[in-house]
């Protein structure tokens, strides 16, 4: 069978769409993931994008990274989807079904808000494999000290240095992601403070490498910078792909705004990528 995707991207973060809200794609299996995925002999993407029908929500959406596993949240990917039902079901506010919760979106053209919720931080939360302060954990990789943990959905690890540029992150972003302290392995956020309203960062993601930007860990460095009393309630956050804004309300709700873009449209047949 043919099947139709749409391809998307949150300041080059980008995703391949596919909408079984009709029933009529077949089963996704990781190993159709990773060959839609290739950049080389499929579509190419960071993640993959699965909208289902929801009875919660306008619809749910599973994320699939590129390497085939699945993640509960993915905040570039909320803004894309959230693109997608304005320019498609004409829905400018939407409620998202992801498998960290319900998700509420608005879409203003093509700059989207998204409700992140609450973040987490307690170490069971993260998860850590054992009991440590999040706010500054007392373990190193390579010069990289003392980072702090944030759940948002999905797990962040976030170290302040004075030029994340300068960090070698494609080496060591894999040990990180993969140390026995997290169980469930994590996303690592390189951050530099550049003042009280301004953030530069870059994260390897986990099963998708280096990418130009990552919504849930712009969302984590801002926390992260906020516990620590290095910035205020509303920041700025840069990123290889371009600039998010992150505020937290008095009730610790967690805001993201930014853009996202269709790239292209288009089907391939399901049988090539078994």
């Amino acid at each position: 069978m043919r099947a139709s995707f749409t391809k998307m991207h949150g300041l080059g973060n980008d995703f391949v769409v596919l909408d079984a809200r009709d029933g009529a794609l077949p089963p996704l299996h990781a190993g159709t993931v990773r060959a839609l995925a290739d950049r080389q002999t499929g579509i190419g993407c960071d993640q993959l994008l699965l909208l289902e029908p929801s009875d919660r929500a306008d619809l749910k959406v599973r994320i699939f990274n590129a390497d085939g596993s699945e993640v509960a949240a993915c905040g570039n990917a909320m803004r894309a989807v959230a693109l997608r039902l304005a320019q498609g079901d004409g829905l400018q506010q939407v409620m998202i079904e992801t498998a960290a919760g319900l998700i509420a979106a608005e879409a203003n053209g093509a700059q989207i808000r998204v409700d992140m919720g609450v973040p987490r931080t307690e170490w069971d939360a993260i998860p850590l494999a054992y009991p440590l302060d999040t706010l500054s954990l007392p373990v190193g990789w390579d010069g990289l000290e003392k980072p702090a943990c944030v759940n948002v959905g999905n797990p962040h690890v976030v170290f302040f240095v004075p030029d994340c540029d300068a960090v070698p992150l494609a080496r060591i972003g894999p040990r990180i992601e993969n140390d026995p302290l997290f169980p469930e392995r994590i996303n690592v956020n390189v951050a530099t403070v550049l003042d009280r309203r301004r953030i530069r960062l870059r994260v390897w993601e986990r099963g998708a490498g280096l990418t130009r930007a990552c919504g849930t860990g712009a969302c984590a460095t801002a926390v992260a910078a906020m516990r620590r009393g290095l910035v205020e309630r509303e920041v700025e956050v840069a990123l290889p792909g371009g600039t998010l804004r992150i505020g937290r309300d008095t009730d610790g709700r967690i805001s993201m705004a930014g853009p996202a873009a269709e790239s292209y449209r288009g089907s391939f047949d399901w049988g090539d990528y078994l």
